[in-house]
């Protein structure tokens, strides 16, 4: 793994909540976009190195909106940039991690994305994020 590539925050509000987070950094929203295969909506943030992603579910039985219903607005996954999504996820399959989807996917912020089993990782979910080649 690289580096941590953002840190996903889920929210009820993206509007209300961009507003919060343009006050607390400093700056704008730099992207929004949706992932309709998710049902969510996001929005991305960079303050020095380092970017946030607010989640606002767009359908009740998402992923997000289901996260928001047990545990409330918050902290919802922390994400590591990685060169190869596939080996890293053979890699980590082989030490023992439970794997949520074995077959990378699209994600938002053009990125092939998979997730770790928050089971097998302290209660954390941990995403991995491959940015997608445009050759």
């Amino acid at each position: 793994m690289d580096k941590i590539e953002h840190i996903g925050i889920a929210v009820k509000d993206l509007k209300t909540s961009n507003l919060l987070f343009e006050k607390l950094l400093g700056v704008a929203s730099y992207k929004m976009e949706e992932v309709a295969s998710e049902g969510v909506r996001t929005s991305f943030f960079k303050s020095g190195p380092n970017k946030i992603e607010l989640l606002e579910a767009t359908k009740e039985d998402s992923p997000i909106a289901k996260y928001i219903a047990k545990k409330g607005e918050g902290v919802h996954h922390i994400a590591f940039a990685v060169e190869d999504i596939r080996s890293e996820l053979a890699r980590l399959k082989g030490e023992g991690f439970a794997i949520l989807n074995e077959e990378p996917k699209k994600g938002a912020d053009n990125k092939l994305v998979a997730f770790l089993h928050p089971k097998t990782t302290n209660g954390v979910l941990v995403e991995l994020c491959q940015e997608i080649s445009n050759g």
